[in-house]
């Protein structure tokens, strides 16, 4: 399994994929549950796809909180190693998404703006 790193954060790349042994640590934030693989994504980087025509999956390095995954870039770029993951973009995305809905759907309901004054 060859592992081409980013152009930035090399280093910090490999760690997360060394210390996830090259294989997606999504337990199932993504919405699918992973129980036949063992609870895990079974996505390995640099492997395949399950469907025909996906090409070789390319890893990430992003935060392992999957309300994390919505921080600015800028803040994202801060987070300490301890808490970054492997991801595989699917799973990523997915946890991304999740997230996303969950935090719309806990804020609260904004007022709408009176253009009279009573």
């Amino acid at each position: 399994m060859t592992r081409v790193p980013p152009l930035a954060g090399a280093d910090l790349w490999q760690a997360v994929l060394s210390a996830a042994a090259g294989r997606c640590q999504c337990r199932g934030t993504c919405g699918k549950n992973h129980d036949k693989d063992g609870g895990r994504c079974p996505a390995v980087h640099g492997g395949y796809g399950p469907r025909h025509g996906t090409g070789p999956i390319r890893l990430l390095a992003a935060p392992a909180n999957p309300n994390s995954l919505l921080l600015p870039a800028h803040q994202a770029a801060a987070v300490p190693k301890a808490a970054l993951a492997a991801w595989c973009p699917a799973c990523h995305d997915a946890t991304r998404r999740a997230a996303a809905k969950a935090q719309q759907a806990s804020a609260p309901a904004a007022e709408p703006d009176a253009l009279f004054g009573l």
